[in-house]
């Protein structure tokens, strides 16, 4: 059946199927069609334009009032960990009680907190935890995500994380894609001893990966007092070799010269980037490498923000995700993360949406399918609730503004 709704107030993110990414000053044009008809057929945009022009379908139609409300593309959420064990909150306590992140990490807190539940976590239970995660963020307007491993740091536990995204991935109907990132942090049995830890990845979980088909792409955390420039390009040339693209978590604390590496390796995305030099940028520049903030992380942290500002007058694309994970980022609310990044980074509402939805698509090589509202993509949509404009959104930036979310034109029940 054909779902057909009409009288929509505003259509936002209307795209052609040759616009892969915005970038510069055009991060802040929003397309958009008032008093519009769009129509849904076998999960796919099959058609929209203004109320005189909707067609009169013959066949079988379902037809929706829209009626004072917005519809726009589901988000795209380019960076979680959504795959975890347990909670760390009394680390949140340890934090406003005055200790660093980089405090608890040295203590054996942090990733390594979250490695060690996670190995005494069933991956029937690891699942079960996660299952109930995607299902909330879906319900919070997600329409693709991204999921790293890498709170396993042992060969097995790694797999067992790659393994529970790929059960996520076959039972529910949004594009998941995985990210191998054992270089996420050194196990305490490998404590200084990069080089034997980054053999173990390479030679062992590497082949494995490529035999189960476990990932897409290759992560590493480039930063001080973890993995260094050389260990990042040794890894990601590994990576390389069985097919995984490399999206790199760099510039969180320091700048090493992680963005260049990315660049060199043809990284789809650097993520965090709240250290930011010139030469950073001005690696990024002509590459095709998308730079990726994480306000919701600053915001928990306590840290700078992203300079997105500078990215954009460079004349670069800027993408959002949540960094959902137990540490530092305990939410997978993109509706969230919007509203941190108009308020927090000063993005404009049609930057942020444009940085959430078609420029997050380009962060998972998922532009082609989702993040605008084009003709042929997947109908994974979010329709609002009546609401006086999509500057609202972020304004009122507590309340929840989702009438309800469609997957592959379905409405969304769980």
């Amino acid at each position: 059946m054909r779902t057909l709704f009409i009288n929509i107030k505003q259509v936002l993110q209307i795209r052609s199927a040759e616009e892969r990414w915005i970038k510069g000053e055009a991060m802040n044009d929003l397309p958009i069609l008032e008093n519009a008809f769009l129509a849904i057929e076998k999960g796919r945009i099959q058609a929209f334009g203004p109320m005189h022009e909707c067609p009169k379908f013959e066949e079988a139609v379902e037809v929706i009032d829209a009626s004072g409300r917005l519809i726009l593309p589901t988000w795209v959420d380019s960076h979680t960990h959504l795959v975890y064990a347990g909670h760390r909150e009394q680390e949140f306590v340890d934090r406003i009680n005055g200790l660093s992140y980089q405090d608890i990490a040295a203590r054996g807190g942090g990733i390594l907190n979250s490695a060690q539940k996670l190995r005494t976590t069933s991956e029937e239970e690891l699942y079960e935890q996660s299952r109930q995660r995607l299902e909330q963020v879906i319900k919070m307007g997600t329409g693709a995500i991204e999921i790293k491993s890498g709170y396993g740091l042992t060969v097995e536990s790694e797999l067992k994380m790659l393994r529970v995204i790929r059960r996520l991935r076959e039972k529910y109907p949004i594009p998941v894609k995985a990210t191998f990132l054992g270089a996420h942090a050194l196990p305490q049995s490998f404590k200084n001893n990069q080089e034997d830890y980054l053999d173990l990845l390479i030679e062992e979980a590497l082949p494995q990966i490529k035999e189960e088909g476990l990932a897409d792409f290759i992560d590493i955390f480039c930063e001080e007092g973890y993995f260094s420039v050389a260990d990042t390009e040794r890894l990601l040339e590994a990576g390389s070799q069985y097919g995984l693209r490399p999206k790199i978590h760099v510039n969180q604390f320091t700048a090493l010269g992680g963005v260049e590496a990315g660049v060199k390796h043809q990284a789809l995305s650097v993520d965090h980037l709240e250290i930011l030099r010139q030469q950073d940028i001005e690696a990024l520049k002509n590459s095709l490498t998308m730079p990726v903030a994480l306000p919701a992380c600053s915001f928990f942290l306590g840290i700078p923000y992203t300079p997105v500002q500078e990215l954009i007058r460079a004349g670069l694309p800027v993408a959002i995700a949540s960094d959902y994970n137990p540490g530092s980022s305990p939410t997978g609310n993109m509706n969230f993360v919007l509203a941190t990044a108009c308020i927090k980074m000063r993005l404009s509402p049609e930057a942020a949406i444009n940085a959430a939805t078609l420029n997050a698509a380009y962060a998972l090589d998922l532009a082609e399918d989702v993040g605008s509202i084009t003709i042929g993509k997947r109908a994974n949509l979010i329709l609002s609730k009546p609401i006086p404009s999509y500057h609202y959104w972020p304004y009122a930036f507590a309340d929840n503004h989702i009438e309800a979310v469609y997957i592959n034109g379905k409405k969304w029940t769980k």
